[in-house]
This record gives structure tokens, C-alpha cells and sequence, in this order.
């Protein structure tokens, strides 16, 4: 057996350590890494599962040019003389790079210093700007620079964790599950959750503060008040570190208990709660994450958030401060390279004094001077004209960028369009004149930085398929056929990782932030993960000095004036969008993992029942969505998690997985004006049913064409693919329709039920004793049992059990699991139910009797709420 190599996971800003070991089979063993003080040896359901990600399916393996194959030197000199041809004909603002918190560090440096340093253009930026930029602009308000002050510890050591707009449970299970096991160890520990629905997350919270959407900054700029009317500040502090506090508090002051519930949708004494325990307990850290960042007034509920615990000195020490968790690996990353339009580099800016340190760094006599385009910004200029040659990294904005069908279309009308990436066919590749092979996960070789800025390596296990590169090699190639040789030596991710170390203590000895100069001459082979600033030794925590990176070493106050409630226009909802627990962005990855699709494997909306009720939308039927910008169609899931007036989509199909269910269609281009970071969870759409005529499910082992289905979401399964239809309007042929959807051969025999009465109808064709594909008809959604039907694909299928499969029932000896609820351990609720049943009272006997709930623990809730249903029935 091969040893484990020592990585870390492609997925969210927590950063966890991974030990991947390659099999003799070809298979990946995926565990933890206890030595990881990231995740101590824990993952999620998402990295459990990495080690299902890594087939060559759907990968592109060599270089395109107009869709044929081409060798790398005709693939790179094309790319270099059309971005050469258009500088000399248009200017170097003419040409764009948009990149990926997927990006390694080494990859987003090379990337950075070829636009910025040397075609002297900074419209360079990156899907970053959607999760994390109003974070930055908070910090750099605020200390100065854009650090972050604690770590992970801290949610460990605090008395009152604060989460605001962060379903942590889903989105960042690892962080969550250590929040939960203090909690327990802690018996005085408490957790407020302030977000507009009743997430997982909820299920620890003492305090569950539903807010009206953007009501975020009225209930901190309230708390700032109540701090000072409470004599709760620190006057020492904000006397001797701090500057602003009387303008703060001068806007604060007209935001009394009454003025904030009004704002925010919560009674006075929710309210005045949760300024009591803020106001009690010294050790608080205030968690925030995409629900504050995407708003246009982002910037502005991160400073608020920020001036109490300015007010209160709770920052840089043990259990107390805000802290920005980020959403992709490697967002802190590009960010400390200066991956953003508007950062140069080492967390320098455009003042004259870094563009001629960085200048003279760099040798780059024809440095960008000023910020680029935002992605926002960049994407409408592509639409313009402005931009005639792009460069897409690692990312699929044609499905995650506001306005997602303006921005496929200024793609598809950009002159010069180059994609580079692990995937053929996602739906931004399928619109590049240039396809690169970019390498993957297992494959590269470099570093991320995440939320608690800690580096840490990611390390290659595998070799890269076909002609697949690095992505930093490919960047490199491209600048020395652009001319740039001298400046683009590199022939290894640890030359430019040296590059970049030295970056960061050029001319620095403490005045910036961002120093790894500790790490100067360190083995890049064996280096250990390691907090940023790195002089002697990792710092835990910045600021605890009372020292910050402003002219006078003295953090600001920010005045904050709550903005104006939102006001839905008659017969609308506040769309907002996010993740699921099991998958990840557009699903290159995720939606390789058939567990993965196992929890939730469709669009959907979720909906207050009475909104639903109003609408006329039944749970599990069909719901439109739409508005100027676009259309969706997804399942209705009608809930009272949700509050009334709003709806959540989350953010993962695609194209390539379903129909119509590409939400960000549908969200507006409007963006926070400090920060660019578009508002993705307020956008305004109609609701109404869909009225299909006939809903579908299959199980099947060759993924189905499904055109002429006007709803349809694929995922992949064991054994093949699970796929939900409906149709508005009939095929005139169903027989010829589904032989055509299914690839049946002439003269294949089709086993088919049908019943008149009812409308139903199966159909199924078998080959020997394996099932080829099933496919489950109705006038509504169809009820057959998911797990079950696709366990079919792996199973033998005696004669006799046909008319069973047919039915669309299990046979008396087959337990039906029901639909998966720990997508760790393949537990169903019907498993679940039944263990509940025989006498397993709790989450942790659920856990000792079948596992669940006993990996990533982002299940507990769904597992809580099962037994305590069963609870209730047993006992009427």
C-alpha cells in the first residue's frame, strides 16, 4: 500500500488537512489528517467523498482550438499573439483574466504579475468578489489591512458565538461540529444565529434571531447604542487604539430597541436579549459569512459588526473578535497575491509608494497603476465591447455570475475567449474559442491560505491525465510567448511560492500585514501548515497589541446608517440563494460523487407554506421562477424554515445537471459600492405553479437525453444516473420519445404497466438480469422510492421481480431506507425511523446503532428531528 500524502481539500475556506492514499485498484482512500489544526482529523460529507471525484470523466485531456484537438505550442502561441495583437490594437485594458479561489496560490501569483506587472492592465479578478470582498473593504475600513484577527480556537474558547448570515452547519460542517463539541464541553457556552431562515444551523442555537433579509446593520448599529447605554464599552481601548467612535455612535444613537424590531422583523425583546448577552460576555466572537457579504450594503453590516467589538476591545484576544469565515479554498490566497481587481499584490494597493515598491520587485516598468474592473464591471464591459480577449481560470461564471444569461452572452460575443480547466463541457468551457487542460485536485502541486490565515500545502498524488498542466505552467508559457521570458523563469511551484515570500517581506519589517518571510528558505517538500505573519513563528492573533495597520496605528470606527427596508413589490419574493449540504459551486466535482446527489439531487424553492398556499404551489410539484433577468423551474419544497416572503434556490445546477435550474438567471447585477460584491440573496422574483401534465423519475445506466422534457435534473448514481422529468406539454410519441431518451436499439423489448385510472405508467428494459432503465410515469410527482430504485442498477434482476421494479415497490425481503439523510454512511430516514422505533432515543444512539450523524455530524439535525417525530407518534 502506497503511504498517505499529506493534502489539503479543494472545497471551503475551513482548509482541512487530508490523507490521500492511491489504492493498487486505481482508487483514492480519503481520511483526515489529526494533525491538521484545521479540522483535527475530521472532514465533511463533501471531503469524505473526494476520493469518488477523481475519475477522467468529462475531463479535457488535451488542448482545443474552435472545439478540435491541438497540440499545446500551436494552443499557447495562439492564446499569447491574440492577447499580444489586441494590447497593440486596443490597449491593455482590452484584455482580462478572471480567476478562482480554486487557483492555488502560485497559480494566482504568475496570473496577478502577467496582467498586473506586465501587460500593465489590473482587469484581472476573480470569483472571489462573490463570496469575500466585502470582508476585505470591512477590514481595510476598519484595521487598515485586510486580516483577519483570530482562528479557529477562538470559536472553541468563546462564551457566546454569534453567527450572522452563515448556515454553518451546511456550509462549513468542520467549524460547526467544533462549536457543537465545545458546546458541550462548555456548559455556559451560548450561540446566537441571526439569519432570515431556520437553517440546521439552528438546531444548537439558544437564540434563533429570523431577521428580515438586510436587517443586519440595524440590529448591530442598535447594539452599538445598547452598548454604551448598558456600560458594556471598553473606554481604555477606544481611548487609546481606536478613532471614529463619537461618529458612530452620534448615527447609532437614533436606534432604540423599538426602531431596530421595526427594522428588523423581531419582537423588542428578541431584540434586547440578544443585547444582553453580547453586553455580558467578554469572550463573544461574531461569525459572519455569505448571508452579510452578498449585499449591496456588505461592507457596511461587516463594519457594523466590527465597531462592537471595537467598542468592547473584544479583538485579537483569546474567544473574542469578528471573524470572516471564506467560502472557497483558496479566497484568503488570492487575496494575499492581490488576485482582486482592485489589490496589487502582498495586500498592497494602488498607492504610488507600493506600485513603485512592487515595480522595482518586480522590474515591471509598465505596472498597472490603478484598479481594474470588478467582476461585475468586467463582465458588463465584455458585453460593451470593451474587452475583446478574456481569459476564464477554473470557474463557470455563465452559472455563478448575477445575470448569469447577460453574462453567458457577452462571452459568447467577446472576439476571444480562452477557458482554462479540468472539465470540457462545463457551461462557460462549451462558449471558449481555446480550451486549456488545466490539472486538478491529486494533481497540482502549491499552496492555499484559509479563513484563519493558515497555509498550508496542497500536495500532487496523482499524474495528471492526457496533456493536462498546471495552471501556473500554463500562465508562465503563455508570458514567455508574450515576450515577458526574463520576468516568467518559473519551472516549479516552489520557485514561485519563493517569489512570493520574498514578495511579502520586500521592504516590509512589520509596516504590512502580510509577511511570510519567516518561511524564507524553508523546505517547500515538508512544509507544515503555518499562520500568516510568519517572522519567528505563526501568529494566532492580530491586533491584541491594540496596534493596526493605519497611518496612526489606531483602528477606525465606521459610521453605519442602516439602509432603507427592503420593499417587495406586490406579488413578489426575496429570492436568496446558497449552498446545499452536499455539494459544492457549479458541481464539476461534487456531482461526480453519486452519494453526494443522494440528500438532495434536484433544484428546488424553498417556501413558507403560506406563500405557498397562496400561489397555489403543492410541495413537491413544480415552481417557476422568474423576473426581468430570467426564468428557473425547480421542485417546490414548501417549509416553515422559510420565512414568509422569501424564497431560497440554492446556487449548484447547472446546465449540465438540470433544465432550467441556473438560479443566478434570475439574481441582479447590483453590487455593494464599497466592495463590488454583488447582492446574490436579493433579488426580486414572481412565483407561480408550473402545471406539468406528467411528472417522471428513472433510473438508468447511460445518462439520458432528455430534450422535449421541459423540467429534468440528472445526477449521477451507482451504477449510472437518477434522473427527475416532467413534462407541461406531452410528447405526441411516448414510446418513441423515451426509446430515443434512453438509446433502446430497434427491436428491444419494453416492459410496460399502465394504469387508466390512475394515469400511471412504467416502463423498464432489462438486458439478462440487468436493468437498463426504468422510468416511473404520473399525473403528479412520483412517488416511487429513490434509493431503492437505484439500488436497482446494481443489483441482479431475477425474472420474478420484474412485475415488482414495474410496480415500483420493494419486494417484502428488500427494506426500503428511504431518502438519504447521512450521505457519509448511506443512512436513509426510513432506517433511521426504524431504529428510533426499536428503542434509540437520541442522535448518539442513532450514531452507535448505524453510524449516522458520526463523520461531519452536518446530518444531526435532520437525524434529531426523525427521532423526535417518531417520539411524538409513539407517545399519541
Amino acid at each position: 500500500m502506497s503511504q498517505p500524502t499529506k493534502t489539503t481539500c479543494p472545497y471551503c475556506g475551513v482548509g482541512c488537512g487530508v490523507l490521500a492514499t492511491p489504492q493498487a485498484d486505481g482508487t483514492v482512500t480519503i481520511a483526515g489528517d489529526p494533525e491538521h489544526p484545521a479540522n483535527l482529523g475530521r472532514l465533511c460529507s463533501k471531503g469524505s467523498a473526494l476520493g469518488e471525484t477523481l475519475s477522467h470523466d468529462g475531463r479535457l485531456l488535451h488542448p482545443e482550438i474552435g472545439g478540435r484537438r491541438a497540440g499545446w505550442d500551436d494552443a499557447l502561441e495562439l492564446v499569447a499573439s491574440r492577447f499580444r495583437e489586441t494590447i497593440a490594437e486596443h490597449g491593455p485594458e482590452a484584455v482580462a483574466i478572471y480567476g478562482s479561489g480554486q487557483l492555488l496560490t502560485e497559480d494566482y501569483y504568475v496570473a496577478n504579475k502577467l496582467m498586473k506587472g506586465f501587460v500593465g492592465s489590473a482587469n484581472i479578478d476573480t470569483n472571489s468578489r462573490l463570496c469575500m470582498a466585502s470582508s476585505v473593504a470591512g477590514h481595510k475600513r476598519a484595521f487598515g489591512s485586510d486580516t483577519v484577527p483570530g482562528n479557529y480556537e477562538d470559536l472553541e474558547l468563546a462564551d457566546l458565538v454569534i453567527l450572522v448570515g452563515s448556515n454553518l452547519s451546511w456550509c462549513h460542517p468542520v467549524l460547526y461540529q467544533r462549536i457543537v463539541a465545545a458546546k458541550a464541553r462548555r456548559t455556559n457556552m451560548k450561540i446566537v444565529l441571526i439569519d432570515p431562515r431556520r437553517t440546521t444551523t439552528a438546531d444548537q442555537a439558544d437564540l434563533h434571531l429570523a431577521i428580515k433579509p438586510d436587517g443586519d446593520t440595524a440590529l448591530f448599529v442598535g447594539l452599538l447604542k445598547s452598548l454604551v447605554e448598558r456600560n458594556a464599552v471598553d473606554p481604555e481601548f477606544i481611548g487609546g487604539s481606536t478613532n471614529g467612535f463619537g461618529a458612530a455612535l452620534d448615527v447609532a444613537r437614533e436606534w432604540t430597541l423599538e426602531r431596530v424590531a421595526e427594522a428588523t422583523g423581531l419582537s423588542v425583546r428578541d431584540v434586547a436579549v440578544f443585547y444582553d448577552l453580547f453586553a455580558a460576555n467578554t469572550r463573544t466572537v461574531t461569525v459572519y459569512s455569505q448571508g452579510v457579504n452578498q449585499s449591496a450594503t456588505g461592507t457596511d453590516k461587516v463594519n457594523a459588526i466590527i465597531n462592537c467589538h471595537l467598542a468592547t476591545g473584544r479583538i485579537g484576544l483569546p474567544g473574542m473578535g469578528p471573524f470572516s469565515v471564506t467560502g472557497q479554498p483558496n479566497a484568503m490566497g488570492g487575496r494575499e497575491v492581490g488576485g482582486l481587481a482592485n489589490m496589487l499584490a502582498a495586500h498592497m494597493d494602488f498607492d504610488p509608494v507600493s506600485v513603485d515598491r512592487v515595480r522595482r520587485f518586480w522590474r515591471a516598468e509598465n505596472i498597472a497603476e490603478a484598479p481594474g474592473l470588478k467582476a461585475v464591471e468586467l463582465f458588463k464591459a465584455i458585453a460593451a465591447g470593451k474587452i475583446k480577449a478574456l481569459w476564464i481560470m477554473a470557474t463557470n461564471p455563465v452559472d455563478s455570475m448575477p445575470e448569469a444569461d447577460a453574462v453567458r452572452a457577452a462571452i459568447r460575443a467577446c472576439p476571444f475567449v480562452v477557458v482554462s480547466d479540468m472539465n470540457a463541457a462545463t457551461d462557460t468551457a462549451v462558449e471558449a474559442h481555446v480550451r486549456l487542460p488545466a490539472a486538478g485536485w491529486g494533481e497540482k502541486d502549491g499552496t492555499v491560505t484559509n479563513s484563519e490565515r493558515r497555509v498550508s500545502r496542497q500536495r500532487p498524488f496523482l499524474v495528471a491525465p492526457g496533456e493536462a498542466k498546471p495552471d501556473w505552467w500554463i500562465v508562465t508559457q503563455v508570458a514567455r510567448r508574450m515576450g515577458f521570458g526574463e520576468a516568467f523563469p518559473y519551472e516549479s511551484a516552489n520557485e514561485i511560492f519563493a517569489e512570493h515570500v520574498a514578495l511579502s517581506g520586500f521592504e516590509n519589517a512589520g509596516a504590512r500585514d502580510f509577511d511570510l518571510s519567516g518561511l524564507t528558505g524553508a523546505d517547500y517538500d515538508t512544509l507544515q501548515p503555518v499562520q500568516w505573519p510568519v517572522r519567528l513563528a505563526g501568529t494566532a492573533r492580530m491586533f491584541g497589541s491594540g496596534q493596526f495597520y493605519t497611518p496612526d496605528a489606531r483602528a477606525r470606527f465606521v459610521p453605519v446608517a442602516p439602509p432603507p427596508p427592503i420593499v417587495t413589490p406586490p406579488g413578489m419574493l426575496v429570492l436568496n440563494t446558497g449552498r446545499v449540504r452536499d455539494h459544492w459551486h457549479t458541481m464539476t466535482r461534487t456531482g461526480k460523487a453519486s452519494r453526494l446527489s443522494a440528500h438532495m439531487a434536484e433544484p428546488f424553492a424553498e417556501l413558507h407554506p403560506d406563500d405557498a398556499a397562496d400561489k397555489s404551489i403543492r410541495h413537491a410539484s413544480l415552481v417557476k421562477l422568474e423576473n426581468q433577468h430570467g426564468t428557473a423551474l425547480v421542485r417546490a419544497l414548501v417549509t416553515d424554515r422559510q420565512q414568509r416572503g422569501s424564497v431560497f434556490v440554492p446556487m449548484h445546477w447547472t446546465g449540465q445537471f438540470s433544465a432550467a435550474g441556473r438560479v443566478d438567471a434570475l439574481v441582479t447585477a447590483q453590487t455593494d459600492p464599497q466592495s463590488g460584491q454583488p447582492a446574490l440573496k436579493m433579488a426580486m422574483v414572481v412565483a407561480g405553479p408550473a402545471l406539468a401534465r406528467r411528472y417522471g423519475f428513472a433510473v438508468s445506466r447511460r445518462k439520458p437525453k432528455l430534450d422535449g422534457a421541459d423540467y429534468w435534473a440528472a445526477a449521477e448514481a451507482d451504477g449510472g444516473w437518477r434522473t427527475e422529468l416532467a413534462f407541461i406539454t406531452e410528447p405526441a410519441d411516448w414510446e418513441a420519445w423515451v426509446r430515443e431518451a434512453f438509446g433502446v436499439e430497434d427491436g428491444a423489448y419494453l416492459l410496460t404497466i399502465r394504469d387508466k385510472a390512475s394515469g400511471r405508467e412504467s416502463l423498464a428494459l432489462f438486458v439478462g438480469e440487468e436493468l437498463e432503465f426504468a422510468l416511473y410515469l404520473a399525473p403528479d410527482p412520483v412517488l416511487v422510492s429513490r434509493q431503492w430504485a437505484v439500488g436497482l442498477l446494481r443489483e441482479k434482476i431475477s425474472a420474478r421481480r420484474r412485475a415488482d421494479i414495474l410496480a415500483g415497490r420493494p419486494g417484502g425481503d428488500r427494506p426500503d431506507p428511504g431518502p438519504i439523510v447521512c450521505a457519509c454512511f448511506g443512512v436513509g430516514a426510513n432506517q433511521i425511523a426504524a431504529a428510533a422505533r426499536a428503542g434509540c432515543h437520541s442522535v448518539e444512539a442513532i450514531g452507535v446503532a448505524l453510524k449516522a450523524g458520526t463523520n461531519c455530524g452536518s446530518c444531526r439535525a435532520e437525524i434529531r428531528g426523525i427521532v423526535e417525530l417518531n417520539r411524538l407518534e409513539a407517545a399519541e
